[in-house]
């Protein structure tokens, strides 16, 4: 089977309601926002969303997180030892053989780095992956609305004596419209074997990139995919630069609308490219 046979672009338009679509450790775990007051969501937690519903796909992927784990391996290394031990000092082999067994390594690439037992046996090996993802910002500067949450029982002890009912603080954008892009490169998939259905499997999970990733941060509804656009080019090296490519989706606040508070205030518009096959998906 041969790799990727053209390049791809994609954008992918998401509407957030009273939900924390990626809360910041640094800062109380508000929701991520920048300097400007636009809010973010790190291209690490949707490459996180990505391999989960690729899971769910029945998909190999590596990096699994703790709470979300469909093997016995506790950890990456022991994922890497138990599936690979074979291959780990031939790293020619390795890097083919993790590229065959694991989507995500294919797709987004992997640094396999860990320390022997003994001088002589540790292992450094980088692959470098085809699909590239930004980060996502809000299309208008997003409103925070935190609370403190309370609790109404003991935690521990007998129960005679009563705990503090202040719990912590919990954080939530009102509303908000966000918007991410991102890029397949052949000729860095024909390094790692990702090829054509591989890129169908990325579609479909950014399609459904929500899905049973509801949380108390984010419950079920408040956060969905509107659109996504999927741009094929016509040939390996692109007929179009990305940047152009993406500039044509343009999302923006109607106009008379001071404050947007939900996404009927906003227009959603692609400006075609002559030679490119653009495919808008709707969201579920």
């Amino acid at each position: 089977m041969g790799t990727l046979s053209k390049k791809i672009d994609f954008g992918v338009v998401i509407n957030v309601v009273n939900a924390n679509p990626n809360g910041d450790p640094l800062n109380g775990n508000r929701p991520r926002i920048t300097y400007d007051g636009y809010g973010e969501i790190s291209d690490v937690c949707i490459k996180r969303k990505i391999r989960n519903r690729l899971l769910e796909m029945g998909r190999g992927i590596f990096v699994q997180s703790d709470d979300y784990r469909f093997d016995d391996y506790p950890s990456l290394r022991k994922r890497a030892e138990g599936e690979l031990k074979e291959y780990i000092k031939d790293k020619d082999k390795f890097r083919v053989e993790a590229c065959k067994k694991w989507l995500d390594v294919r797709a987004f690439g992997q640094v396999f780095a860990y320390d022997g037992t003994k001088k002589g046996e540790g292992v450094s090996i980088g692959i470098r992956g085809p699909v590239s993802i930004q980060s996502a910002f809000s299309v208008h500067p997003i409103n925070i609305t935190s609370i403190q949450i309370t609790k109404s029982v003991s935690g521990d002890g007998d129960g005679t004596k009563k705990a503090s009912d202040t719990m912590g603080m919990k954080h939530r954008v009102d509303h908000g419209v966000y918007v991410f892009y991102g890029s397949i490169n052949p000729q860095l998939a024909s390094l790692t074997g990702f090829d054509d259905q591989d890129a169908e499997d990325i579609k479909q999970a950014l399609v459904n990139l929500f899905e049973n990733d509801s949380s108390s941060a984010r419950p079920e509804g408040s956060m969905e995919v509107v659109q996504v656009v999927w741009w094929e080019h016509p040939n390996l090296t692109g007929k179009y630069s990305s940047a152009k490519v993406h500039r044509s989706l343009k999302v923006s606040v109607k106009d008379g609308i001071v404050e947007p508070k939900s996404l009927d205030d906003y227009d959603i518009q692609i400006d075609e490219l002559l030679g490119l096959k653009t495919e808008v998906i709707q969201g579920r």
